[in-house]
């Protein structure tokens, strides 16, 4: 119990100095506000806001600057230092400033780009408090007394992975604005107006508005991904968010948009009718899959050979989300070709709906089912080799079976439903499939599904029995200043354990590269150390020189 009393009493402070420090930035950012002038007067009709700011700012500040004072001076106990709950405060504020300072200044940019000045004054408020706890926590995070330890790499990776989200996808709507203005000005319309109400009066404006937010989400990015250090970062967080970010995310967008666009080139060759359809309204999904697809595919492109030098795990991890994203489209490609070919039969006249729900279908499967073959390569995904690799592909396996078993259970009692409905009601025939013909789409494309997953799962087990998937380590903290990879690589092949690696401080600068790394011990002198370890965790240490250690560690 008393054991206990530490974290907790760590846990209430911080969460204590994280609300204070924003009841205090409210507080600040309200009354910056209303000294800035806008036409206001201070108090007027919003004495009740003026009263809230002046509550938090004089109440809030005091408060959190004697807490964080407090908590200051105790950092210099390492155990104090040590603890997740100061990782976690700062991790989490510096977050929390990053993206509402970025987002207000961006905001207010954007809206001056439009010429748009109303609640300037407020943004810019905002902005400028939270960018000073954005500055502060920022010192705190980098400071080589009393910094982070556990998650110092944290603030790096969630704001790349902020910004990069961001800038993309301004991006894809700042392209789709400039390809829907481009779309409508062949066509002979008038473009004045592409926003919404409230929004730019010129399609420009718009479209310079959204390259604003595109900017500043780059930038944020770059500064987290090169000045920071994100990209030198090998941790598992940071291939997770990487692979998040910069595959799965990505590889949604550019399948989707590649996906859209081969739907409405197919509609313009096999479904043209200027009496229901006009080309320009055949043509409206283009500009967003064009943007979309190609900002993805950018994004993807960018990605794709970093994960390549990253972990086992992260590249079989990349792999296996990309396949499926793919498997999702193809088989949502074959679900609504059989909806589409139902519907013809159902109801003959049906024209242009179930023309364009078929190719849709086409379109889907074609797009999601070539991606899926170049990824997974079905022809060669039974000889791969399974010794030594991570658990993922097996999880993998599970995972969509099981989706896709349940998926296919629930739409075979909605088809069950159906039929006994139709039955007792004396119906029948064209009515009935009718009814069921979404759910018999979504039940064939399931059962495809998981009938291929549960056989390849079932040579895995037989090639690769359980007992032989058991690692003799479950995780291995790696210490070395040399290219971890080759090491990391010995260790997962060797023990089956999941890999952190740390960078010691001696060895090369960060910036150097791995080709011109000093000699190290090799990966098999790495793997022999570990023979007959068995343990839950344990510290290897390579370098400096031959240098390797293997230790177990307790609990």
């Amino acid at each position: 119990m008393s054991s206990a009393l530490p974290a907790v009493r760590r846990l209430i402070l911080y969460v204590l100095l994280f609300a204070l420090v924003v009841i205090a930035a409210s507080g600040l950012s309200g009354l910056l506000t209303r000294v800035l002038p806008s036409g206001q007067v201070l108090a007027g009709d919003g004495t009740a806001g003026l009263a809230q700011s002046l509550a938090f700012t004089v109440i809030g500040a005091p408060l959190a600057a004697l807490l964080w004072w407090f908590v200051w001076r105790r950092l210099a106990d390492p155990e104090e230092r040590r603890s997740t709950a100061w990782d976690l405060y700062v991790a989490g504020l510096y977050s929390v400033a990053l993206v509402v300072a970025s987002t207000q200044l961006l905001a207010l940019l954007a809206g001056l780009v439009e010429g748009r000045t109303e609640g300037w004054n407020g943004l810019l408020a905002t902005a400028v408090v939270w960018a000073g706890v954005l500055t502060w926590h920022r010192w705190m995070w980098r400071s080589r007394e009393k910094g982070p330890l556990l998650l110092a790499d944290v603030p790096a990776v969630v704001g790349g992975g902020f910004g990069l989200t961001l800038g993309a996808a301004m991006a894809g709507t700042a392209l789709t604005r400039l390809l829907r203005a481009a779309v409508q000005a062949l066509s002979g319309d008038q473009v004045a107006v592409l926003a919404g109400q409230g929004e730019s009066r010129t399609w420009w404006g718009g479209v310079l508005a959204a390259a604003v937010w595109a900017a500043g989400g780059a930038l944020v990015w770059l500064w987290h991904w090169i000045v920071e250090g994100g990209r030198r970062l090998r941790t598992d967080f940071s291939d997770v968010v990487l692979v998040l970010v910069g595959i799965f995310a990505a590889g949604v967008a550019a399948l989707s948009g590649a996906g859209t666009a081969l739907f409405v080139v197919l509609r313009l060759l096999f479904d043209r009718d200027e009496a229901a359809a006009p080309v320009l309204s055949l043509l409206d999904p283009l500009p967003a899959a064009l943007a979309a697809g190609t900002i993805g595919w950018l994004v993807w492109a960018y990605h794709r050979p970093l994960v390549a030098a990253r972990s086992v795990s992260a590249r079989q991890a990349a792999r296996l989300v990309t396949a499926g994203i793919a498997l999702v489209g193809a088989a949502s490609g074959v679900g609504v070709i059989i909806n589409a070919l139902l519907s013809l039969v159902s109801a003959p006249l049906a024209g242009t709906g179930a023309r364009a729900l078929l190719l849709g279908g086409f379109a889907s499967l074609a797009v999601g089912g070539l991606v899926w073959w170049l990824v997974w390569k079905p022809t060669h995904v039974l000889s791969e080799p399974l010794a030594g690799q991570p658990p993922g592909r097996r999880i993998y396996l599970v995972v969509v079976f099981g989706v896709s078993a349940v998926a296919a259970l629930v739409t075979l009692l909605v088809i069950g439903f159906q039929v006994f409905r139709s039955w007792l009601a004396g119906g029948g025939g064209l009515a009935l499939i009718a009814d069921i013909r979404v759910p018999l789409g979504i039940l064939v494309a399931t059962a495809l599904a998981a009938s291929y997953h549960y056989a390849v799962w079932r040579h895995d087990r037989a090639e690769f029995p359980a007992h032989a998937a058991r690692p003799s380590i479950g995780k291995a903290i790696l210490v070395t200043a040399l290219d971890p990879e080759p090491f990391s690589r010995a260790i997962t092949e060797a023990t089956g354990a999941t890999v952190t690696v740390w960078r010691s401080g001696n060895g090369l600068p960060r910036d150097q590269e791995p080709h011109a790394q000093p000699e190290g011990p090799s990966a098999e002198a790495v793997a022999r150390a570990l023979e007959g370890i068995r343990s839950r965790r344990a510290l290897v240490l390579v370098g400096p020189g031959e240098r390797v250690e293997a230790l177990r560690l307790e609990g």
